[in-house]
């Protein structure tokens, strides 16, 4: 295995006990309906923008900053339901107070935004029931696998093989089987998340990689790190700045 591949499988080691990513090296073309590019080389949308801020403010846990990024969502076109699966996924990255508060001070904007003749569109359900017991494992572990480019394994897997069990069935599972947000809005909201932690930067590298396999660009990555830094999150947009610089600098010096 070449220095890169290797630096490579460790960061994405350490995103997978953190947040769950495949710790594969190699990705196969993308194949689900939730993770087809839409625009791949086109710009975010003001919509596809909010986002990541959404996310980064959740993470903080600065709801009054968090309010205006979802008045600013919601004006733009997000609906209530992928606000709320913005929340949700937080959880898994924040943890679970970080997203309460999120969804509570959600919550608060809609109805605000009632008060003031403002009606938010509810959004689609996920469009298929999530699946449970062995199926839910089974769908969670073909996601796995169609993301990381092959099947998972590994030492840590070896070491604990609950771990991947809970990763496949809830993760893979249960959440992303929930498509009322693409694979590529979840990345762009995992990488607002992880932009705002100073102490995670494999995760950070690792998720930038994975949102180019999900099928964002380059391009639409540096407009959400403008757009952090046009909310005011200064840190947060060197720090994805800093993480794709990194990833761009690998690849290059891989060929």
């Amino acid at each position: 295995m070449s220095a890169f591949r290797s630096r490579h499988y460790a960061a994405l080691i350490c995103l997978l006990l953190s947040t769950g990513l495949p710790a594969s090296a190699n990705a196969a073309p993308m194949e689900s309906a939730a993770m087809q590019p839409t625009a791949t080389d086109a710009a975010l949308s003001a919509k596809r923008q909010a986002i990541p801020v959404i996310a980064a403010w959740a993470a903080t846990g600065d709801l009054a900053h968090l309010r205006t990024a979802l008045n600013q969502g919601l004006d733009a076109g997000l609906s209530v339901n992928e606000a709320k699966e913005v929340m949700v996924q937080l959880y898994a990255y924040a943890g679970f107070p970080r997203s309460l508060n999120a969804l509570g001070e959600l919550m608060r904007v809609v109805e605000d935004r009632k008060q003031r003749g403002l009606h938010d569109s509810a959004g689609p359900e996920p469009s298929r029931p999530i699946p449970t017991g062995d199926e839910l494992l089974s769908v969670g572990r073909e996601n796995q696998t169609r993301i990381s480019g092959g099947p998972v394994d590994g030492p840590v897997f070896q070491f604990a093989p609950v771990i991947n069990q809970y990763l496949q069935a809830h993760l893979f599972g249960a959440i992303f089987e929930r498509d009322v947000l693409s694979f590529q809005d979840r990345e762009l909201a995992t990488v607002g998340i992880l932009s705002t932690m100073p102490d995670v930067t494999p995760q950070l590298r690792s998720h930038i990689a994975a949102s180019l396999r999900v099928g964002l660009s380059v391009a639409q990555l540096r407009q959400l790190n403008q757009s952090l830094a046009e909310a005011g999150l200064l840190d947060a947009s060197k720090r994805a700045e800093a993480a794709l610089q990194w990833h761009l600098s690998q690849n290059a010096a891989s060929h």
